[in-house]
């Protein structure tokens, strides 16, 4: 049995499991053997029986030979279960001599170099300072981290960038913004991407973007998806609440994610404390299950957050000229300490028209620091008080 206890908000996918305890505001399951039946809010359980797409991050292994290897699990189209239940899992492997063994200090040019050769790259533990984006440009390229390998792009530069090609595997490093503003700190495709990745996507899992806590870091966006049918898979992306460099302007970040691209799948997203909205989507039949979002705790007033005449910006913004987009288990909190009373209009912003749906949604007010009037556009019950309960919203339209 799982037990989840004091967590507020979770996420599996692809697995199985004996059973399941508890829940708090927001506990999602998509392709989980074993998982709750559906219930949200009470208990707060969003159950869908498998997700549309899913392919597992590469790991390094040891292989038959005492060799080091690195496995490329397949896509799955509706799948549910892990992926190794019934052996060896589905798959390519490589060899190790077909990557760049990185280390802390190499230069970007020397990566580029690498990749320009055909070289996927695995990244070892530390701090790679760059002073030029890493360019992927070739179709299947590996990027894997060992460790939180660590991005620091330096005098602004964005830290990674990838070409509109198929197959890219970007996976388990962070991205540190450095102290000198970034436009973006990762971008999937450029501006304008419109081909069709549908049989072999490009896949972002467990990679990480701090803005501030280490020190001071800026950035205007975070990360850019333009190409299609991108899988965003457990991914946090964080404007520093805490620690070293932290402050309303200090780690300066307006925007989390930007979705440009069509046909692009989230699964697990997490994005807080931006200055303004922290998701914004653009690209049609856009997908997401499961987000956990916190609103930046540091705002000093009203009028540092106001967006127009609205009273701050969403958490998950879609952009009007949206047709189609669906969400499913997404949450909102806020938590104005230095002041409390500030006012959000709502937690997500979208389109009313049919196209555009959303199950069950929910916001909450921590401690009644702040609050939120909606959930969804002008839909769903203000928050109030101090008793830090959730408003909920279980379909939109």
């Amino acid at each position: 049995q799982v037990g989840p206890y004091s967590q507020q908000q979770w996420y599996t996918r692809d697995s199985a499991i004996g059973s399941w305890l508890n829940g708090v505001w927001n506990m999602v399951f998509s392709g989980v053997e074993g998982a709750p039946a559906q219930s949200f809010p009470n208990p707060p359980y969003t159950t869908l029986d498998t997700p549309p797409v899913s392919r597992e991050k590469p790991f390094l292994y040891v292989g038959g030979g005492s060799d080091l290897r690195v496995f490329l699990p397949e896509k799955r189209t509706n799948a549910r279960g892990v992926t190794w239940g019934n052996g060896t899992p589905r798959g390519t492997s490589l060899p190790l001599s077909q990557f760049y063994v990185a280390k802390p200090g190499v230069s970007a040019a020397t990566l580029n170099q690498a990749l320009t050769q055909g070289l996927h790259l695995l990244l070892t533990p530390g701090i790679y300072h760059l002073d030029r984006p890493i360019q992927v440009n070739r179709a299947n390229t590996v990027v894997l981290g060992l460790g939180y390998a660590t991005l620091v792009p330096d005098n602004g530069v964005t830290a990674l960038r990838v070409a509109d090609v198929d197959g890219v595997r970007l996976a388990g490093f962070l991205i540190d913004a450095g102290p000198v503003n970034s436009p973006t700190l990762l971008e999937v495709g450029p501006r304008g991407a419109w081909r069709d990745h549908s049989a072999n996507p490009t896949t972002v899992q467990d990679v990480f973007v701090r803005i501030g806590g280490a020190g001071a870091g800026k950035a205007t966006t975070s990360m850019v998806i333009n190409s299609r049918h991108t899988i965003v898979d457990h991914t946090w992306v964080w404007r520093a609440d805490h620690g070293t460099g932290v402050g309303w302007d200090t780690n300066r970040a307006d925007y989390g994610i930007v979705v440009n691209g069509d046909d692009v799948l989230c699964t697990g997203l997490f994005v807080e404390h931006f200055n303004k909205y922290d998701v914004q989507w653009y690209g049609q039949r856009g997908r997401t299950i499961f987000f956990q979002n916190e609103k930046a705790y540091d705002a000093p007033n009203q009028a540092a957050i106001q967006n127009g005449s609205v009273k701050g910006y969403a958490a998950y913004k879609v952009g009007d000229g949206v047709t189609t987009h669906e969400g499913w288990g997404l949450g909102s909190y806020c938590y104005y300490n230095v002041d409390p009373t500030i006012v959000q209009h709502n937690g997500f912003a979208a389109p009313n028209r049919p196209g555009v749906r959303f199950h069950d949604l929910l916001v909450v007010s921590l401690g009644g620091k702040g609050q939120y009037e909606h959930v969804i556009n002008d839909t769903g019950t203000p928050t109030s008080g101090t008793s830090t309960v959730p408003s909920t919203v279980v379909s939109y339209p």
